[in-house]
C-alpha cells in the first residue's frame, strides 16, 4: 500500500494533476526552483552533512531565558507608539489653539497618521498605502536594521510635530510618522516567530506589544509634569511642544540602541557563540517555518488571499480598531468630559495603561500554558464591553465610576494581540507571514481611520453615538473571535483524521 507523507497532505488534488505531460515539466521546474531556495536558516547547519543537533531540557531552558534576556529588552515598542497617544495630550495642552484647528480638523490629524502607515499613493495616503510595501522591505532586508531605521526615523520626525505651525503641516507630520511607524509592528512579529517556539510566542508577543501600556503610563506623567511645570513655571515654548520633542528624541535615541544590539537573526547574534547560534535555530525547527526567506513566492502570496482565515483576520482587525482609532485620539478629551480638568486628565488616564500591561501579559501567558489564545483573549474585549457600558449608561456625576469604565476599556488590544501572535506562529511560508501580516495591518489602519471620525464635533463633550458605536464593533469582534476558534477546532480535526489513517507516514526533519 502506498504510504501518505504529511509533505502530501495539503494538496492531493494538485499533486495528482502531474500525471499529465503538459503540467509535469512546469511542476518539475517549480519543485527545482524552491529546491535550491533554501531558507536562510540553511546557512547555519552548512557543513552538517545532514546531522540532527539534539536539544535537551536544561540546554532548551538555558537558550530561552539567553534569548528573553537579550531579545525581549530589545523589542520595547514604548515611545515609538507614542504618536497614537501624544496627539491626545497635545489635544488638552493647546495644540487645537495654536494651530488653529476647527470644525474636524483634530479627526482628520488622528487618521492621517494611519493613512501614512497604510500606502502611499494619492488615494490611501500614511500608514496603509507603505503597509504592503514596508512588509515587502521587511522580507528583503536586513530585517533588524531596516527595523532601527524606522524607528530612528520615527522619532526624529515626531520631533518635528513641535515645530507644525499650522494644520496642513500638522498633516504632512502625521502622514510621515506613519510611513515610519508602518514597519515596527509586523517587524517585530517577524523577530517573535524567528527565535520563539509556537509555544512561546503568545506570552512574548503580549510582553511586547504591553509597551503601549507602558507608553501610555510614561506619556501621561510626562505630559502632566511639563503641563504643570508650565502653569507654575512659565515655558519659552507652548508645552505641547514640549511633549513632541520630548518623547521624539526619546524613540530616536531606542532606534540606535537597537540597531547597536538587536542581531537580524540567529546567525549574527553577538550575543550567542557559534554553537548556540545553530541550537537556536534547531529549537524552532518545530515550528517548519525556518527563520526568513527573502524571496517573493507567487504560489504563497495567492494562498494568503484564498485562505478564509486571512480574510477572518482582515475583518476583524477592521472593526476592532474603529474603537482604538477614536480612544487613543480621544481619551484625554473623553476623561475630560467626565467633570477633570485638562490637567488631570493627563495623570488620570495613566492607570488605563497600566490595565493593558496586565491584560496583555495574562492573557498571553494563559494562551500559551492552555493552548487557548484566541477564546482566553475574548475576556479582554467583554471587560472592554462592560467598561462602555458603564460610561454610557452610569449618571453624569458619578464621574469615579465612569473613570473606571474607561479604565476597563484598555483591555481591549488582547482580541488583537492573540491574533497577531497566530500570524506569527501559525503561517507558514515567509511570502504567506508577510502578506497576511500586512493585509491585518492594512485593515488595522482602516479602522483606525474611521475610528476619529465617529467622534463628531456635535456630540461633544460626551461623545454617546461614538460609544454605542464601539460597544457595537466589540461585540461583533467577539463573535468574529469564535468563529476563527471554531475554523481552528475544525480544520484541527480533519488533519488529525488525515493522520490517523493507516497509508500516512510522516517524514521527520522535512520542513
Amino acid at each position: 500500500m502506498e504510504r501518505i507523507s504529511e509533505k502530501r497532505m495539503a494538496s492531493l488534488d494538485a499533486e495528482r494533476e502531474i500525471a499529465a505531460p503538459q503540467v509535469t515539466s512546469k511542476k518539475l521546474r517549480v519543485l527545482g526552483k524552491h529546491g535550491i531556495d533554501a531558507d536562510e536558516a540553511m546557512k547555519a547547519f552548512a557543513g552538517q552533512e545532514g546531522e540532527v543537533n539534539q536539544i535537551d531540557d536544561a540546554t532548551n531552558r538555558r537558550l530561552l531565558r539567553r534569548i528573553d534576556m537579550n531579545l525581549l529588552p530589545c523589542l520595547i515598542h514604548s515611545v515609538d507608539v507614542e504618536a497614537e497617544t501624544t496627539l491626545s495630550y497635545a489635544s488638552v495642552m493647546g495644540i487645537r489653539k495654536d494651530i488653529n484647528l476647527i470644525g474636524d480638523d483634530y479627526q482628520w490629524l488622528g487618521s492621517m497618521f494611519y493613512f501614512g502607515i497604510a500606502g502611499i499613493d494619492c488615494a490611501a495616503p500614511g500608514y496603509i498605502a507603505w503597509e504592503y510595501p514596508t512588509n515587502r522591505l521587511l522580507q528583503r532586508l536586513p530585517l533588524a536594521k531596516y527595523s532601527s531605521f524606522c524607528v530612528t526615523m520615527w522619532g526624529l520626525v515626531l520631533c518635528c510635530m513641535a515645530a507644525v505651525e499650522n494644520y496642513s503641516g500638522a498633516l504632512a507630520v502625521r502622514f510621515m510618522l506613519g510611513v515610519f511607524e508602518a514597519a515596527v509592528t509586523p517587524g517585530f512579529a517577524l523577530f517573535t516567530s524567528q527565535w520563539y517556539t509556537k509555544k512561546e510566542q503568545g506570552t512574548r508577543t503580549g510582553i511586547w506589544f504591553s509597551f503601549n501600556g507602558w507608553a501610555q503610563i510614561f506619556g501621561g506623567l510626562v505630559a502632566y509634569g511639563i503641563a504643570k511645570g508650565a502653569r507654575i513655571h512659565g515655558s519659552a515654548i507652548a508645552p505641547w511642544r514640549v511633549v513632541f520633542l520630548v518623547t521624539g528624541l526619546l524613540t530616536a535615541a531606542l532606534g540606535v540602541i537597537f540597531l547597536s544590539v538587536m542581531p537580524d537573526n540567529q546567525l549574527n547574534a553577538r550575543w550567542l557563540n557559534p554553537v548556540d547560534r545553530r541550537l537556536a535555530v534547531e529549537r524552532i525547527r518545530v515550528n517548519q517555518q525556518g527563520v526568513g526567506n527573502k524571496h517573493w513566492k507567487r504560489y504563497q502570496f495567492i494562498e494568503a488571499l484564498t485562505d478564509p482565515l486571512t480574510w477572518a483576520f482582515t475583518f476583524y482587525a477592521l472593526v476592532a480598531d474603529i474603537p482604538n482609532g477614536g480612544i487613543s485620539n480621544f481619551f484625554s478629551q473623553l476623561i475630560v468630559s467626565f467633570g477633570y480638568t485638562q490637567e488631570e486628565s493627563l495623570l488620570y488616564g495613566t492607570p488605563g495603561g497600566a490595565v493593558e500591561v496586565v491584560a496583555l501579559i495574562v492573557c498571553g501567558f494563559l494562551g500559551d500554558r492552555y493552548g487557548h489564545r484566541i477564546l482566553i483573549s475574548t475576556s479582554g474585549l467583554v471587560l472592554s464591553i462592560v467598561g462602555m457600558l458603564l460610561i454610557v449608561a452610569l449618571p453624569l456625576q458619578n464621574n469615579g465610576g465612569r473613570l473606571a469604565g474607561y479604565y476597563l476599556t484598555q483591555a481591549s488590544p488582547t482580541g488583537f494581540v492573540a491574533l497577531l501572535s497566530l500570524i506569527s506562529s501559525n503561517v507558514a511560508g515567509y511570502t504567506k507571514k508577510t502578506t497576511v501580516a500586512a493585509m491585518y495591518l492594512i485593515a488595522y489602519c482602516a479602522g483606525n481611520i474611521v475610528g476619529p471620525q465617529v467622534f463628531r464635533p456635535k456630540d461633544a463633550p460626551r461623545y454617546t453615538p461614538a460609544q454605542v458605536t464601539i460597544i457595537c464593533c466589540w461585540s461583533i469582534c467577539v463573535c468574529d473571535l469564535l468563529f476563527i476558534w471554531w475554523w481552528c477546532q475544525s480544520q484541527n480535526k480533519k488533519k488529525a483524521t488525515f493522520r490517523s489513517r493507516p497509508e500516512y507516514e510522516k517524514l521527520e526533519n522535512q520542513e
